[in-house]
């Protein structure tokens, strides 16, 4: 790649309109899009948390209902920003080419995918925070520092955004994210604590599956349900700020290579 194509992302703050309007338009459909994203990730803990967990004993303290709860927001807030960064974002740059349009404009590539990037972050922070209220009223949430899971919720997103937009600058076509979901999304769903304590696991995958994003995020996010400061909060944060940030700057670049070459 040319030293142009590798520069860092200069998004200022044209994206916004952007962001606007993947909001105006996914606001049209609004009600069914949140009942969508709330029904697989409830069926799982609602089936799981009571029907599996009442055959289980407590798990690290609580009943193994609530253990799943935080996990299952943090994994709904991961499938939420992945599928608006890869497929929602792919068929505006590759089929509708509304990308195209907005390049006609003022706006430069990099304000394009911040924009992308931003909204498909908002996406999952509504999509978790539903969780998160349903969580709440069914009387998981410990005490009030569950509210600070919401900010947990944005970051998360931002970090599956970033990623699933390397993806999607990468792919053919639709079929191609089959891939990501197969080798990377469902394996990091069962490896990061989601659905059992990641002690369980051999050491050698335990030692992996600690640098695994999603894996930072349940450790944020299970603390804070239960009513507790998360251990190592600067690590957590900061491997989640990072995977952002660098991954969102290689997939500026594969999309300067892919659309601007």
């Amino acid at each position: 790649m040319s030293r142009g194509l590798l520069a860092l992302p200069r998004p200022g703050l044209r994206w916004l309109p952007v962001w606007r309007r993947n909001f105006l338009v996914w606001r049209k459909l609004a009600l069914p899009s949140v009942l969508g994203n709330l029904a697989d990730p409830l069926i799982y803990m609602l089936g799981l948390g009571y029907g599996l967990g009442g055959l289980l004993p407590a798990v690290q303290g609580v009943d193994y209902v609530q253990f799943l709860a935080a996990g299952t927001i943090v994994a709904s807030t991961m499938n939420a920003a992945t599928f608006e960064a890869l497929y929602s974002a792919f068929s505006r740059m590759h089929v509708q080419k509304t990308w195209d349009a907005m390049l006609n404009t003022p706006l430069s590539l990099d304000q394009v995918l911040t924009g992308e990037l931003v909204w498909a972050a908002t996406k999952s922070l509504l999509s978790g925070s539903a969780i998160l209220l349903v969580i709440a009223a069914l009387g998981l949430a410990a005490s009030p520092l569950a509210l600070c899971i919401v900010p947990v919720i944005f970051l998360t997103g931002l970090a599956f955004a970033a990623l699933a937009l390397i993806v999607c600058a990468l792919a053919p076509s639709y079929d191609f994210f089959m891939y990501y979901f197969t080798l990377f999304i469902t394996p990091m769903l069962l490896l990061s604590g989601v659905f059992f304590p990641t002690d369980q696991l051999p050491a050698l995958v335990q030692a992996v599956a600690a640098w695994l994003p999603l894996a930072h995020a349940v450790q944020l996010a299970r603390p804070l349900l239960l009513g507790h400061l998360p251990s190592d909060v600067a690590t957590h944060l900061a491997a989640l700020l990072a995977m952002a940030g660098s991954c969102f700057w290689i997939a500026t670049a594969l999309t300067r290579r892919r659309l601007l070459k």
